[in-house]
């Protein structure tokens, strides 16, 4: 079944979801941004899309209405929107309850999170990203089940408390992992090293993890307690106070841990 979507917000999630809609056979009626500019370049990839810069929506044909804004615009933008009568809005965040949407003017609410890091220009097929639901009515919940399934072969139903604890748990593998390899690129490059030799480790390292499971996984000084060696480390970060405590956190933890 194809639905008729309109699409809040024209940031990195707006920006791949639309077309995966697109492809999916959905309509993308019309996008809102609030820089009429930055919608009317998002719907130039699509084909019958209508750029937009208000939030009077009560004669749109759409029935589904997604938000995909800034965790911290949520409420403001929910509150904000006019639609039409047995509109479903839903927004995108890992982090906020269905509860936010509330006092909007939708007939009824839920969640359409994609689990997956999106990056504007960067292509990711969507048959691999789970897509997490939530809503607190029957019929509705069957229709995000039929979005969700027509996008993705990885659909789960998931309250917002267990949401909460998946995000957070996203932060650690994804931001923070991410955030470490900055790190590292930071100190191979003081050093004048070409970070390309660490790219055989790395991709080891999430290989390895994911089969045998992250703990089983672990290597490293702190893992064999090589204080002599973790000293070394230290000291020879004393350059950045900051990136000398990570290191010792972690160590700490690594040891703790195991």
């Amino acid at each position: 079944m194809a639905y008729r979507i309109v699409i809040i917000g024209t940031g990195n999630v707006a920006w791949h979801l639309a077309s995966a809609l697109e492809d999916a056979g959905h309509t993308v009626t019309e996008i809102y941004g609030r820089d009429i500019q930055k919608a009317t370049k998002l719907t130039g990839k699509l084909y019958t899309t209508e750029p937009v810069d208000s939030l009077d929506f009560s004669e749109s044909e759409a029935e589904i209405f997604i938000l995909a804004v800034s965790d911290d615009a949520v409420t403001e933008v929910a509150d904000a929107v006019i639609l039409p009568e047995e509109s479903i809005l839903v927004h995108t965040s890992g982090t906020l309850p269905i509860d936010v949407l509330g006092y909007s003017s939708a007939t009824y609410t839920g969640i359409f999170y994609p689990l997956q890091t999106f990056t504007k220009g960067r292509e990711l097929d969507f048959r691999d990203v789970p897509i997490l639901l939530e809503a607190d009515d029957p019929g509705v919940l069957a229709k995000l089940k039929k979005l969700a399934k027509s996008l993705s072969d990885l659909v789960y139903v998931i309250r917002s408390k267990d949401r909460k604890a998946l995000h957070v748990a996203a932060v650690f593998a994804s931001n923070f992992s991410n955030h470490m390899l900055r790190l590292s690129e930071e100190i191979m490059s003081r050093q004048g090293l070409d970070f390309e030799m660490l790219k055989p480790l790395i991709i080891e390292t999430i290989s390895k993890s994911l089969e045998l499971g992250a703990k089983k996984a672990q290597t490293g000084p702190a893992k064999r307690e090589d204080f002599e060696t973790m000293e070394e480390h230290y000291r020879f970060l004393n350059y950045n106070e900051q990136v000398a405590e990570i290191y010792r956190l972690i160590s700490q933890d690594i040891i703790d841990s195991h």
